[in-house]
């Protein structure tokens, strides 16, 4: 009787519900133990790396257990829910006369409960594959990362990869240049990943661990240097003097994903100040205008527009860097990115073709993404595809700044605060709308001049916007 129980439990596992997210924080249980659930009703929100996300359960059945506590953060592949399916369509069984399926069915279920491998943009990694073996002489049979630390070694045969292997830690290329940078050494190193691997986790780790711990491992060798050895860091901190935010979620995403920019693309970035007065002229006679009744009319939209406009002008700048395959891809689509400040952090979600909307199209689609991401509800599809970027740093007074370009896109536009300056107009001075635009691009696909045309194009349709029809 109890086998039959546990056959008709099914276990809800934690989807990939944006490309190559790996992990996901659990916000909100909508439903408890012994409540009832159907096909395709939200049981949890969850916040990932890119958005708040709703999930629906799969299959009929009633809540057995919830296997997570709200606020944890649960890697993708494992098991949140799980729910009696109550002698249901049982999708794991099989019938008796196909021996194979209930041998399958156990492994399965011994697999470890732990972290599982996860592939960016396929989820959860399978453990039963197998790779050819080589071709030629013959090999020693080696872990996963001694095999990584041989391939390391460029050239060694296997006998000095065992050799360096005994002696030299295991950590791959990147982690060992973060080691480098940050005066880690490696050896002092705890490993935490598989195969006893060291991890940017664990280099970090040592960074903050407390200084004497070295000192202390070394004490028998130098008994004498040990009362020298610096003061263990302390362990706590004054709660009335300080808080500490955990970073995750939406601002730990963002984080690696400007350091990831800042050193992968070389910046450059150009400014410029010009009188919009005009422009703003524009907005009221449009805020007017019957065709936009009902919709968001602000500088953003027309800026958004002459950012269009100076795309078309110059297609070149919308385009992005294959590091693989050392390739510029054009795009020959805009999908303009908005970077948007909301409770959980800064995210930038785009408008899909962006260049075929007419005005009125582009003012309804900037209404829905503002008021989709001041409610939390941006989809993780909406924050991807991005090619070009506006950050509008004016709505905090802001002058200007410096942006860091979207990982994988060429540009991001800056504006800034539009202000009533004294300004030379028709040779003499007085007060006009000013504002300063910045625009930052990578150097590696566009040079001085491109970058240098497309904020000059920008800068002329703000000052003078009937461009937008001769230029359009």
């Amino acid at each position: 009787m109890t086998t039959m129980t546990e056959a008709s439990v099914r276990e809800f596992k934690m989807p990939d519900v944006g490309e190559g997210l790996t992990e996901a924080e659990i916000l909100k249980w909508y439903v408890q133990p012994g409540d009832t659930v159907t096909d395709g009703q939200v049981v949890c929100e969850v916040e990932t790396a890119k958005a708040a996300v709703e999930l629906p359960i799969p299959y009929d059945g009633v809540v057995r257990e919830l296997r997570f506590p709200e606020g944890t953060t649960v890697d993708v592949g494992t098991a949140i829910i799980a729910v009696d399916v109550a002698g249901g369509a049982a999708p794991a069984a099989a019938p008796a006369d196909v021996p194979e399926a209930p041998a399958q069915a156990a492994e399965e279920e011994t697999e470890p409960q732990g972290r599982q491998p996860v592939l960016v943009g396929y989820g959860v990694a399978q453990t039963s594959t197998k790779r050819r073996p080589r071709k030629g002489a013959d090999v020693p049979r080696q872990e996963p990362a001694a095999q990584a630390l041989q391939s390391e070694l460029n050239g060694h045969g296997p006998a000095a990869a065992v050799e360096v292997a005994a002696t030299r830690p295991l950590a791959k290329p990147p982690v060992r240049k973060l080691a480098k940078d940050l005066g880690v050494d490696l050896a002092t190193v705890t490993p935490t990943g598989p195969d006893g691997i060291i991890t940017r986790e664990d280099v970090h780790a040592a960074v903050a661990a407390p200084a004497a711990e070295p000192v202390s491992q070394a004490a028998p060798a130098a008994p004498a240097a040990a009362p020298a050895a610096a003061p263990a860091a302390p362990v706590t901190f004054d709660t009335a003097r300080e808080t500490r935010i955990p970073v995750k979620g939406v601002r730990k995403a963002t984080a690696a994903a400007m350091v990831g920019s800042a050193f992968t693309a070389p910046h450059v970035t150009e400014f410029v100040t010009v009188d919009v007065t005009r422009t703003m002229k524009l907005v009221e006679e449009l805020k007017a205008d019957k065709e936009f009744a009902g919709l968001r009319v602000n500088p953003l939209l027309l800026i958004s527009k002459a950012l269009l406009v100076a795309i078309k002008r110059n297609p070149d700048v919308n385009a992005s860097w294959d590091e693989a395959n050392q390739e510029i891809v054009q795009k020959h689509y805009v999908n303009l990115g908005i970077a948007a400040a909301t409770p959980r952090g800064l995210i930038v979600p785009n408008i899909k073709d962006a260049h075929a909307r007419t005005l009125p199209q582009l003012a309804e689609a900037l209404g829905e993404l503002v008021a989709t991401a001041r409610e939390g509800r941006t989809t993780p599809a909406a924050m991807q595809g991005g090619t070009v970027t506006i950050t509008n740093v004016g709505v905090f007074g802001v002058d200007t700044g410096t942006p860091i370009l979207n990982p994988g896109e060429s540009a991001i536009l800056a504006v800034g605060a539009i202000k009533l300056q004294p300004w030379v107009h028709k040779g003499k001075v007085k007060p006009r709308q000013v504002t300063t635009l910045a625009l930052s691009f990578d150097h590696r696909l566009v040079d001085g001049e491109l970058g240098s045309k497309v904020l000059a194009d920008v800068a002329a349709i703000l000052e003078q916007p009937k461009r937008l029809i001769t230029w359009a």
